[in-house]
């Protein structure tokens, strides 16, 4: 599901289009949605994990009896600690996201390390149209237009999953032993869904920063952008107004007759701005992301960058000599997230170039996440969500229509506390409020079994990665939460079939 913001410097950077909400700039009624994480799924994928890649010849649609070709889905395994069928080894599932797998495996670490405290095996797949799980042989033919990618969505994607799942273990004779499913983001909403969809298939879900509400009108479109420029606000107060300043500057200096030069250079792009909103994109982006990685130490998760590096930005913007323009201190903080290292002499704007990111459609055609901007509360420029400007861009780029409660109806979300409370079991949703999906996520406990773990300093599923010396105590005794709950669904599964067992 997904969408917020998601550079090599930007080399896939999905921009998104917003406009100023100057008095002679009116503010558009609606823009690009932020992106997930996937974008960054091509980069930092070095990792020290141990596994096998293999392959999974999976059906294009597993809903209908039509002669499609198969394709060949990519996963990785590891089973060094697995205890085996006999002793019904678990197995810890990651239900892969929308970008490469490695990518996932590299950042997921808190799987690869629990899994010898449990005696498990470790799955993660590839979601089909990312990576190399491509239909069709291949992303040219598979991407080429609405007929090719329709087979792009999170109801196959799941079906993937189960179909796999059970395929595994037939063939390994480990039909017995219990799934734990995980997952971050888009995953962590897949690990939620798959949990309720598949209730036979995986015993328990942690969805990490999994925004499952963010759909129709179950959550104030405006929470996404409230919650960054919060972010920000905490640190400072003159940082937030700057940024927020920013955007009416920018407008006004692209319309100057050498406006754009002005901009390229002070901001020190490779090539010149086609357009002012080229440069908000840019600057959204980097505030959406570092509001997601504002990690309390230092990871190249996204770009290489310091611990706490809102603090880090906001200390450039405010530090600046008196006299300072806000373009140059808006610059000088950016770098924080663009240029850490100080190795970048220029930055590039480059989106992908073939213009069918595998997000875009999804968003397209399911995936609608409803999202604003308000003039009190946001650091950004104002803009209001409006359905008409999503269809008509969808129109153009795909020739489809999106369906906005079509998630909402194939996997609930009206009501969400009171249907689970009735019918679910066995999830946990970790959440960060720093992170501005949390949100769109379950941020109260459902049930004794339905589980939210909130914690007030977190980022984006920062749970999920490796344990390091620098984790303060509350994120040590997060995962600790996390994984007595797992023991906990595994020793409840263990009894019951040693109870049918003697029965």
């Amino acid at each position: 599901m997904a969408t917020p913001p998601f550079p090599l410097v930007l080399s896939f950077l999905i921009l998104l289009s917003l406009s100023s909400s100057a008095n002679s700039y009116p503010p558009r009624s609606s823009k690009h949605a932020p992106r997930f994480l996937g974008k960054f799924s091509h980069l930092h994928q070095p990792t020290d994990q141990k596994y096998e890649t293999r392959y999974f010849e999976q059906r294009l649609d597993h809903f209908s009896f039509a002669d499609l070709p198969s394709f060949r889905q990519k996963y990785l395994i590891n089973t060094q600690h697995w205890l085996g069928p006999s002793r019904l080894g678990p197995i810890l599932f990651y239900c892969g996201n929308e970008g490469n797998i490695e990518w996932f495996a590299a950042n997921t670490g808190f799987v690869w390390e629990i899994a010898p405290r449990f005696g498990a095996m470790i799955i993660f797949p590839e979601h089909r149209y990312y990576g190399e799980s491509m239909p069709y042989g291949s992303r040219e033919i598979a991407y080429k237009n609405a007929s090719t990618l329709s087979y792009l969505t999170a109801e196959q994607a799941l079906a993937d999953y189960a179909v796999f799942i059970t395929e595994l273990k037939r063939n390994l004779s480990a039909q017995a032993c219990p799934v734990v499913l995980f997952g971050g983001s888009y995953g962590g909403m897949l690990a939620a869904w798959m949990r309720l969809k598949y209730p036979h298939i995986a015993i328990g879900a942690l969805a990490s920063s999994a925004p499952v509400l963010q759909f129709e009108d179950i959550v104030p479109p405006e929470t996404y952008y409230d919650i960054v420029s919060n972010d920000f606000r905490r640190e400072s107060i003159s940082c937030f107004n700057t940024i927020k300043e920013s955007w009416d500057i920018i407008a006004s200096k692209g319309e100057e007759n050498d406006g754009l030069n002005q901009l390229t250079k002070a901001f020190h792009f490779c090539r010149k701005l086609d357009s002012s909103e080229d440069l908000s994109d840019w600057l959204d982006s980097a505030y959406s992301y570092l509001a997601m990685a504002d990690y309390p130490y230092p990871a190249d998760f996204l770009m290489p960058l310091p611990g706490n590096p809102i603090k880090e930005l906001c200390r450039r913007i405010d530090s600046c000599p008196d006299g300072t323009s806000t373009l140059q201190r808006v610059y000088e903080g950016v770098n924080v997230y663009y240029n850490y290292t100080g190795t970048v002499d220029c930055f590039n704007l480059d989106d992908d170039p073939h213009g069918m990111i595998g997000w875009d459609w999804q968003a397209c055609t399911e995936m609608v996440m409803p999202f604003a901007s308000s003039k009190n509360t946001s650091m950004f420029p104002e803009f209001e969500y409006n359905y008409a400007d999503d269809e008509e861009r969808c129109l153009k780029d795909y020739n489809v229509k999106p369906r906005p409660t079509w998630i909402s109806t194939e996997f609930g979300g009206h009501d969400f506390k009171n249907v689970l409370k009735k019918f679910g079991s066995n999830i946990i949703f970790s959440n960060g409020l720093l992170d501005p999906w949390s949100g769109g996520s379950v941020l109260e406990d459902v049930s004794e079994t339905i589980v939210a773990l909130v914690t007030e300093k977190g980022a984006h599923h920062l749970d999920l990665r490796a344990a390091t010396d620098e984790d303060p105590d509350w994120l040590v005794d997060q995962r600790e939460s996390e994984v007595k709950l797992i023991k906990k669904w595994l020793q409840e599964y263990y009894d019951n079939k040693r109870a049918t067992f003697t029965a």
